[in-house]
């Protein structure tokens, strides 16, 4: 079908009914000196032949890496049948399940993607999705401070994806809601609960708990957890929804669990696809359940008693009065969610544990090969999932340039967020990589090191931060 399906005579016919002499006379209202006149700048049109070939030369711009960088978004292998049957029309064009009878497949999808969700994070509930990773904790935020009802400062470790932290601060800093940084210990990077003495007694609504955090280093949850409610607030659980096949499920932290638990749920069966779209979950305890922004989908009977999917909560301003909306930044990423249930379902929990074991294990080769290198060393002591940093005796940035002319992505500079460390990157394996991968890359970074070490080394920066 055209864009525009309307012949000239069908435009003529329709122009006369309304009594306009001209298409460009419907929008007279708007002055000439606003128009943009003749499109010159458009190239001159193509057949599809020639698009075809325009877009795939563009794409090969891109190359092809071999990929070490995880920092939030991970290259995890996507069976062919997950988005086979996502790009099914059913799902591929379903925007919003308002009618409810009309969206009952769309409603089951996503009454089962809040039930897998649930059971892999432990928790009470689940909505049916938001924007991404870092809009969620921005989320997870607000929602504390309304439960909490008593603070408006939460506890915001530095071991928090610094970008998640950016947009958690440009999203509630018009509230009144302060984010107070506290540091981690430099010799294990994480949150250490010792590190949180001298702030007992004080009033926060919250504790943003990583698990693992941005450094791939294991949090001491439970301890965090235990402390947080001791002191009254509650704890927002961010984690990878990969590492929870692994680990234990934040409603299992501590003596009562985390209260609050979102992360980015890009690993499971969504593509890099330069930057997104993603999409972000978020679950809560059953008694906060109704300040969770967002849908959330019920299953029920009708009066015949057969099964059906309905939307028991909506708390967006769509749906119900401002006043009592929890958030409009909230979303139904649809076709993402579809994505991740039908991987969750395909791969199963043996499935899932076997991915983020392969991966644990490849990071740890990759850790052991690059740390044997003269000029690198591991940064922190404690245990990590799937990536971690290591430090260099070189320049990072010219390290990391000098690996993508091979043809590697070799992770990601900790420069910019983490000067206090150093020339030091981030490096990441999933289960994508094999033994050749690990020992190709190992080749080039030792290469280069080699060449590029520093004399003197570089002088590591001093942190400006002080520990809470």
């Amino acid at each position: 079908m055209p864009f525009i399906p309307h012949t000239e005579s069908e435009i003529k016919e329709m122009l006369a009914i309304i009594g306009a002499s001209s298409v460009d006379a419907l929008f007279d209202e708007i002055p000439a000196a606003l128009r943009a006149g003749d499109l010159t700048k458009v190239p001159p049109a193509l057949n599809e032949m020639e698009i075809s070939r325009l877009m795939h030369k563009r794409a090969e711009l891109d190359g092809r890496y071999l990929n070490f960088i995880g920092a939030g978004a991970y290259e995890h292998h996507i069976p062919a049948a997950i988005w086979e049957i996502t790009t099914r029309g059913e799902f591929y064009s379903a925007y919003t399940p308002y009618q409810a009878e009309a969206s009952q497949g769309t409603l089951q999808l996503i009454y089962e993607y809040q039930s897998m969700i649930t059971a892999l994070t432990g928790m009470d509930a689940a909505n049916a999705s938001l924007y991404d990773g870092a809009s969620a904790l921005a989320e997870a935020v607000l929602m504390a401070v309304r439960v909490h009802k008593k603070s408006q400062k939460i506890l915001m470790p530095r071991t928090v994806h610094p970008v998640y932290r950016q947009v958690v601060h440009a999203l509630v800093k018009n509230q009144d809601i302060e984010l107070v940084e506290v540091d981690y210990d430099r010799q294990g990077g994480h949150v250490a609960a010792d590190a949180l003495k001298n702030i007992s007694g004080k009033d926060f609504a919250a504790l943003v708990v990583p698990q693992p955090n941005f450094f791939g280093v294991l949090e001491d949850v439970d301890a965090l957890t235990s402390w947080a409610h001791e002191q009254g607030m509650l704890v927002i659980a961010l984690v990878n929804p990969m590492s929870l096949a692994l680990l234990t499920a934040p409603g299992q932290w501590g003596n009562n669990g985390a209260d609050i638990v979102i992360g980015e749920g890009q690993s499971m069966g969504v593509p890099l696809s330069s930057g997104g779209p993603y999409f972000g979950f978020m679950c809560c305890k059953q008694q906060h359940i109704r300040q969770m922004p967002g849908r959330i989908v019920g299953k029920t009977v009708d009066l015949d008693g057969k099964t059906g999917f309905t939307l028991t909560l909506q708390a967006r301003e769509q749906h119900i009065r401002r006043s009592k909306a929890t958030s409009n930044i909230c979303t139904n990423q649809g076709l993402m969610v579809t994505a991740a249930t039908i991987y969750m379902a395909l791969m199963g929990p043996q499935g899932l544990k076997q991915t983020a074991a392969a991966s644990h294990a490849n990071t740890r080769q990759l850790l052991k090969r690059l740390t044997d290198i003269n000029g690198i060393e591991s940064v922190f002591n404690r245990p990590y999932f799937h990536e971690a940093p290591i430090k260099l005796d070189s320049r990072a940035t010219d390290v990391l340039r000098a690996l993508e002319a091979q043809g590697i992505v070799g992770g990601y500079s900790l420069s910019e967020h983490y000067p206090e460390l150093g020339e030091s990157i981030l490096v990441c394996a999933t289960e994508t990589k094999t033994a050749k991968d690990i020992e190709q890359y190992a080749f080039h970074m030792e290469r280069i090191i080699s060449k590029r070490r520093l004399d003197p080394p570089c002088a590591v920066k001093v942190s400006n931060t002080t520990p809470v």
